[in-house]
């Protein structure tokens, strides 16, 4: 008996709108949720999903550079231009598509950044017997017609469904559909299939794949998330480096000038390398070394933001959020006040955490040991990881 290939299948994720109604400084799909944009929320559900083969994302181009920090590191194509609508933001999604024309897509709303793996491959799973199929809730509260501010009937809410995302459809059948459609305004992909007589499935879904609208959507999310996140771990790190020839050193990330240089294999800076341990720490995966050994001519001058950033990645990868730094440097010069506002900033930058969760600190020795001598430099740091339970 031949074996069946399994279908291919792309997510589009809509990210073109302006998030008026949530009244921030820039669209919600580019806010914070729990540590991570809204929008790369919304992209690693789909990445992770075995059966989705890619993702594409519709946006804005006027918040390219918003967009390209949210999904910094997992490698998606270049993003797809939106349109003045929602369905004309599709259609040109899916005509960007169709040169490698997928059996199937996935429509999703970028604002639905707590979508589940079992729904997404529900959606796809009814594909196998209909044209298309959206994820759905049934309505489950008294609803009520309005009549000037005053009840003017009772709806029946027997048979009726919230239409959700993702909302999947075999590739061919859809572009049509929206071809068909452009100059239209439908309200989702489902009216669009449905208006050129396909079939369209109703898929159980769950009240947490709501979209991001208002500023108490996104606390709800937030909370959705956090709850789910109870095993919370705390780490250590400690790292030290000897004073060398130069001119400057480098510490949590910034150039600070100097009498001398430090001496390592990267860039010996001694506020990163002790982070990137405490939060390898939290982990239980080692520690820098084990990651970065000091053998490998790789990592010879290397920037250590990148051991940092690895560490972050290992936290994402297991679904999890860093929910403190602290870094506290021990010399006696050069003095670490005047940059310690730049140095959280640039250890939140890296983390992809807000300021307000990262504390840099500075002491001495009362110049006894090492330090104390002005031999060197020593850091030590604590971090904060939250983990799915």
């Amino acid at each position: 008996m031949p074996t069946r290939i399994a279908p291919t299948c792309i997510a589009l994720i809509v990210a073109g709108g302006s998030g008026q109604r949530f009244g921030a400084e820039r669209p919600k799909q580019y806010l914070d949720l729990a540590g991570k944009p809204v929008l790369r929320r919304t992209v690693e559900a789909f990445l992770r999903h075995p059966q989705v083969g890619g993702v594409r994302v519709v946006i804005d181009p006027a918040w390219r550079d918003a967009y390209d920090a949210a999904v910094a590191g997992l490698g998606l194509p270049d993003p797809v231009a939106g349109g003045p609508s929602r369905q004309e933001s599709v259609r040109n999604g899916l005509e960007a598509l169709a040169a490698g024309a997928p059996d199937l897509v996935l429509i999703h709303d970028a604002a639905r950044p707590l979508i589940d793996e079992a729904t997404i491959g529900a959606v796809i799973a009814a594909l196998d017997d209909q044209p298309g199929a959206i994820a759905a809730v049934p309505v489950a509260d008294t609803l009520k017609r309005a009549n000037d501010g005053t009840i003017g009937a009772t709806v029946d809410r027997e048979g009726l469904w919230r239409a959700q995302t993702p909302q999947g459809f075999r590739f061919p059948a859809i572009l049509q559909a929206h071809r068909a459609a452009a100059g239209l305004s439908l309200t989702d992909d489902a009216a669009v299939a449905e208006r050129a007589g396909l079939a369209v499935a109703l898929v159980p879904s769950k009240e947490d794949n709501f979209k991001v609208t208002t500023p108490d959507d996104l606390t709800r999310a937030t909370r959705a998330i956090m709850s789910n996140l109870w095993d919370v771990r705390t780490g250590s790190g400690f790292d030290v480096h000897r004073f060398t020839d130069g001119d400057f050193v480098t510490l949590c990330g910034l150039r600070v000038p100097h009498s001398h240089g430090l001496e390592g294999h990267s860039d010996a800076d001694v506020g990163l390398h002790a982070l990137t341990d405490a939060i390898l720490g939290a982990l239980a995966a080692g520690d820098i070394g084990s990651h970065f050994p000091p053998t490998d001519p790789r990592w010879r001058g290397a920037d250590s933001a990148k051991f940092l950033r690895h560490a972050a990645d290992l936290v994402a990868e297991r679904g999890g959020v860093i929910a403190h730094a602290d870094v506290t440097i021990i010399c006696e010069r050069p003095k670490v006040g005047p940059h310690r506002a730049a140095m959280a900033e640039r250890i939140a930058e890296i983390l992809g955490i807000e300021v307000g969760r990262v504390s840099v600190k500075a002491t001495t020795t009362e110049q006894l040991g090492f330090t104390g001598r002005r031999e060197g430099i020593a850091a030590q740091a604590v971090a904060t990881v939250r983990l799915p339970g």
